[in-house]
């Protein structure tokens, strides 16, 4: 218990720490791939926005809203599209925004505990050279030319 008593949130022992540290790096982990889900729906929005500017404004189009494909005219579609964007863009920065606040957090976590990673450069290099095709992304064309 002494331990405990200046902090109640000091983890207790090695294993605690290394789980808390886990954590945090997974929530790190999933920022990332949020804002990226977020990014790619932006970029969509902006091709459709692209694609029905010129378009006459009276002329129908589709769009889909929760699941059922609804009729409208470029009129009512293009601002609720740009509005659907501008909240994406907002999202994606107040996600970032957190994502630096946790990579900070992380960053004083390592210092505190001396968190140094093992796995990295050494680990990689040495599966790099036994699984080569496997985790080097998309391979488009043959490998040998």
């Amino acid at each position: 218990m002494a331990k405990v008593e200046g902090d109640s949130k000091e983890p207790l022992n090695e294993q605690a720490v290394a789980n808390i540290y886990a954590s945090m790096r997974t929530e790190i982990n999933q920022i990332y791939s949020k804002i990226t889900e977020l990014e790619m729906e932006a970029s969509e929005h902006s091709l459709v926005i692209n694609a029905i500017k010129p378009l006459d404004p009276s002329r129908r189009c589709y769009r889909m809203i929760g699941g059922v494909l609804v009729e409208r005219t470029i009129k009512e579609v293009l601002p609720a599209v740009q509005r659907n964007k501008e909240g994406l863009e907002e999202v994606i920065a107040r996600l970032t925004e957190t994502l630096e606040k946790k990579k900070k957090e992380v960053a004083e976590f390592e210092a505190k505990y001396k968190i140094r990673i093992r796995k990295g450069d050494g680990e990689m290099k040495d599966e790099g050279g036994k699984k080569e095709g496997n985790a080097q992304g998309v391979l488009v064309g043959p490998a040998n030319e």
